[in-house]
């Protein structure tokens, strides 16, 4: 016999968990496992580790002090360097103080939610968003997840009128709604949004008076051509930084996702101390803090190591769309993070998000690719599929193969050219 609370949770079991270690058991190898699986499905960037190991490497030993107890809520000394890297990215000074390191950017966004929300309430995210964030923003919270569709027509870019429409409708059914949350860059698209789309979005917020929290995990995983701007750069949030909560971690940026650091950043006071508080459960090991600190020591190796990962995806993402036209398998562009949002509308087996899964689950079981169904996103249409592409090209170029052979079975349409702006054609 397990709780209500048990059970919610293990019925919420974000399909990005299954899959990736069905594909993580049995994985493809050229030589050993021809037919083994394709991992295409989890955002990890398996393209760092020749940058980082020696600098790991090179790291002080561990000592006594390491196997203690340490502020459960983050070191002083990993807090202050992650501030001086984050001011710098924020575009305004941000205070250690206000700094809580938990374990994980999904501890962290766990920790606000649970902060802001008693259950029932509601959070309002634009649509599509990270698949995780019905989990980790209301899995142990009861906060209620209330997706703001964005339009296909434009590639899904955010829009303020989108949340606007969204919250107006949730206070119309008598919801009370705590927040909006939004992935920025956003997953899964990899929209860089524009600093009047931000502005424009803080005003929506403030006319509502609810807080914003704004997961900026890809924050330097930006390699298209606009640059990007924190929800927290007061040329955009002049007037809403207090009720404005900054989400950051080592996973995507540094590539460490194994080392499950979040950071939350909040300025206000109350937030904090119950954000702390919420730290308790989920502590990031003294190990691993002093870690991440000597990793952060020297600003010139991180601006060094960022700026190649950054060229690094560009390359990704450039081989992978360049495949991705050769086999006429439609996507909307991305200038940021690991994955691409590709077009599969035309191919699925029916209509619906029905026929939407069998697709995913025939790329699945038979392609032995794994890449992601937009259900798993809350798309507000079928047919879209995340595919992530930070891993060694050869994988990418295998996993499109198999996928457009099995697009391009006689069951199939043919694939057709691809729509420029990501809408159907």
């Amino acid at each position: 016999m397990v709780s209500r609370q048990a059970a919610r949770l293990l019925a919420d079991t974000p399909a990005i968990a299954e899959a990736h270690f069905r594909a993580e058991a049995e994985p493809y190898d050229a030589r050993t496992r021809p037919d083994g699986y394709l991992n295409l499905g989890t955002a990890e960037n398996r393209l760092l580790w020749d940058l980082l190991e020696g600098r790991l490497a090179a790291l002080a030993p561990m000592t006594e002090a390491t196997t203690r107890y340490a502020p459960l809520h983050g070191t002083d000394v990993l807090r202050e360097r992650v501030a001086g890297l984050l001011s710098a990215t924020c575009r305004t000074p941000l205070d250690a103080e206000d700094l809580v390191v938990i374990s994980g950017a999904t501890g962290a966004l766990d920790a606000i939610a649970s902060v802001l929300c008693d259950p029932g309430e509601a959070i309002v995210v634009p649509a599509p968003y990270y698949g995780a964030f019905d989990t980790d923003l209301g899995g142990r919270s009861g906060a209620v997840i209330l997706p703001a569709p964005l339009s296909a027509a434009d590639g899904f870019r955010l829009t303020a009128e989108a949340v606007d429409r969204a919250l107006k409708e949730a206070r119309s059914r008598g919801i009370t709604v705590r927040a909006v949350a939004l992935s920025s860059p956003s997953n899964p698209i990899g929209e860089v949004h524009p600093p009047e789309v931000l502005a424009a979005l803080l005003r929506v917020v403030r006319a509502h008076d609810v807080d914003l929290i704004s997961d900026e995990i890809y924050a330097h995983a930006v390699f298209g051509e606009h640059a990007f701007t924190s929800a927290a750069d007061p040329a955009v949030n002049p007037d809403w930084a207090e009720r404005t909560h900054v989400v950051w971690g080592f996973a995507k940026d540094f590539g460490l996702p194994g080392l499950k650091t979040g950071v939350l950043h909040t300025r206000d006071p109350r937030v904090r101390a119950a954000a702390r508080a919420m730290a308790y459960f989920a502590p990031v090991s003294t190990a691993t803090q002093e870690t991440l600190a000597g990793l952060l020591a020297d600003p010139a190796w991180v601006a060094s190591f960022l700026s190649a990962g950054r060229r690094r995806l560009a390359s990704s993402y450039e081989h992978l769309v360049a495949l991705l036209e050769e086999h006429g398998i439609p996507y909307a562009p991305a200038e940021a993070g690991f994955s691409v949002w590709l077009d599969l509308g035309r191919w699925l087996p029916g209509t619906g998000f029905e026929a939407e899964e069998l697709l995913w689950r025939e790329l699945f079981e038979k392609a032995k690719v794994s890449i992601l169904p937009g259900g798993a996103f809350r798309s507000p249409e079928p047919g879209w599929f995340r595919l992530c592409h930070t891993v060694e090209a050869p994988l990418v170029a295998e996993a499109v193969r198999r996928i457009s052979a099995h697009l391009g079975s006689p069951s199939s349409p043919s694939p057709s050219p691809i729509a420029s702006n990501g809408s159907r054609p």
